[in-house]
C-alpha cells in the first residue's frame, strides 16, 4: 500500500512536466523566446548597447579651452585620426598585427599538419596539451616573464653573447624601426610575444581544418598519379586555409586591440590600444578614445565579411 501511494503521488509531477512539455512543442516561437530570451537580452543591451554608445560618443568631441566633451554631433574626433601622429599609431598598429599573423600562420602550420596527419594515437592527445598548456597560464605572468628573457640581462642576451653573435644583436637593436635599448624595450620584442602569445589561436584552427580533410580524398589523389607535393597545394592546403583565415581573424583581432604587450615591452612608440587607454585616462579626451576604437571595429569588419566569403567560419 504504501509502495502504491508513493507511486501515485509522483504522478501529478510527471503529468505536469508532460504538459509543460507538450505545451512548449506546440508552441516553437515560445520555447524558442524562453531559451534565447536573456542571451539575446544581454547581446543587446550590454554588448551592442555599449558598442552604440561608444559609437555615438565618437561624434562628439572635446573642447581644448575648457577641457568639456560638447555633445553636439560632429566628425571632428574622426578628423584627428588623420594628422601624421595617429595615422602613425594606425599604420603601426595594423603593421604589427598583420606581421604577428603571417608569423603565426608560418609556425602553426607545420604542427598542425604533424599533429593530424602523422602523429600517433599516443602523441597526438600531448601535442593538444602542449598547445593549450600555455593559456592555462595567467597572460600577465607569461608577458612578464618574456620581458625578462628579453631584457639585457636576460637569457636571450646571454645567449647572444655565449654563440659570439652579440655584435648581430646589437646590429639588429641598432635598426630604426624593428631596434630598441634592448629587446625588452623595442618592436622586435613586441612582435616576438605577440606570436608568441597568439600561436595557440592559430594552431587550433588549422587543426581543425586539416581534421575535416578525408584521408580518401587524399588517397585518391595520390591513385589518380599526383605526387604527395602536388597532393599537398592542390588538396591539402587550399581545404586547410579557411582554417588558417579562422585563426587570423583571432591573432589579427587580438593584436589591433591589445595595450599589455606594447604597455610592458614597447618604447614610447604608441599602439592603438595605449592610444584609447590613455585619451580616456589621462586626458579625458573620451570622444577621441572612442573614434580610435572604431579603427579596429571597421577594420575587423572588413577582415570578417571577406573571412566569411572563404569559408573561415566553418573551421571555427
Amino acid at each position: 500500500m504504501q509502495m502504491n501511494s508513493q507511486v501515485s503521488s509522483s504522478k501529478p509531477a510527471k503529468s505536469y512536466s508532460a504538459r509543460l512539455s507538450t505545451y512548449l512543442y506546440r508552441r516553437p516561437s515560445l520555447f524558442l523566446l524562453l531559451l534565447l530570451g536573456l542571451p539575446l537580452l544581454w547581446m543587446g543591451v550590454i554588448y551592442l548597447g555599449s558598442l552604440f554608445t561608444l559609437l555615438i560618443n565618437s561624434f562628439y568631441r572635446l573642447d581644448s579651452f575648457t577641457g568639456i566633451i560638447v555633445h553636439k554631433l560632429t566628425l571632428a574626433s574622426y578628423l584627428d585620426l588623420f594628422t601624421p601622429a595617429n595615422m602613425d599609431i594606425v599604420l603601426r598598429t595594423a603593421g604589427m598585427a598583420l606581421a604577428v599573423t603571417i608569423a603565426d600562420a608560418v609556425l602553426a602550420f607545420p604542427l598542425a599538419y604533424y599533429t593530424t596527419r602523422y602523429a600517433t594515437l599516443r602523441w597526438k592527445p600531448l601535442l593538444y596539451l602542449a598547445v593549450l598548456l600555455p593559456l592555462w597560464s595567467s597572460y600577465l605572468v607569461r608577458v612578464y616573464a618574456w620581458k625578462l628573457i628579453l631584457a639585457k640581462e636576460g637569457i636571450v642576451s646571454w645567449a647572444f653573447a655565449q654563440l659570439g653573435l652579440e655584435p648581430l644583436l646589437n646590429f639588429l637593436l641598432g635598426l630604426p624601426v624593428i631596434g630598441g635599448s634592448s629587446l625588452s624595450l623595442s618592436p622586435t620584442g613586441i612582435f616576438l610575444v605577440f606570436v608568441y602569445v597568439w600561436l595557440p589561436y592559430m594552431i587550433l584552427p588549422i587543426m581543425a581544418a586539416l581534421e575535416r580533410v578525408p584521408k580518401s580524398l587524399l588517397e585518391a589523389s595520390g591513385d589518380l598519379g599526383a605526387r604527395p607535393g602536388i597532393t599537398f597545394r592542390r588538396v591539402t592546403l587550399p581545404l586547410a586555409i579557411p582554417g588558417v583565415i579562422a585563426g587570423s581573424i583571432f591573432t589579427f583581432s587580438l593584436t589591433l586591440g591589445d595595450f599589455i604587450v606594447p604597455a610592458t615591452l614597447g618604447n614610447s612608440s604608441y599602439f592603438i590600444g595605449q592610444v584609447v587607454l590613455a585619451h580616456q585616462g589621462t586626458s579625458g579626451n573620451l570622444p577621441l578614445a572612442a573614434a580610435f576604437t572604431m579603427v579596429p571595429i571597421s577594420i575587423m569588419i572588413i577582415y570578417l565579411l571577406v573571412a566569411r566569403r572563404m569559408g573561415a567560419f566553418d573551421a571555427l
